[in-house]
């Protein structure tokens, strides 16, 4: 065979590839094996500032409580409570 005459061989082998998995990610989806966002989430990144190379600032949302971090030094630290974290007992705080 000529290389000419191999490109139709090889765009068909890569595209029953790419179908492949595309059928594999529908099939994982459908019977849950694929990971879902979970309902009622607790925590989330709500914004991240870059200082410097190595260190960065995350404001994250807990509980309804929004805490300032600080990570990527020596040691990772919490800044400050923004808005402190409601009291609830679902949250798993007793009052």
């Amino acid at each position: 065979m000529d290389t000419l005459s191999s490109i139709p061989l090889a765009i068909g082998a890569l595209a029953a590839t790419i179908g492949a998995i595309f059928l594999v990610a529908a099939i994982a989806r459908r019977s849950g094996l694929a990971a879902a966002a979970r309902p009622g989430r607790r925590l989330a990144i709500v914004e991240t500032v870059s200082l410097d190379p190595r260190r960065r600032l995350i404001l994250a949302r807990c509980d309804g409580g929004e805490a300032l971090l600080l990570v990527g030094g020596e040691s990772d630290q919490v800044v400050g409570w923004i808005t402190p974290p409601a009291t609830s007992t679902k949250a798993g705080v007793t009052p």
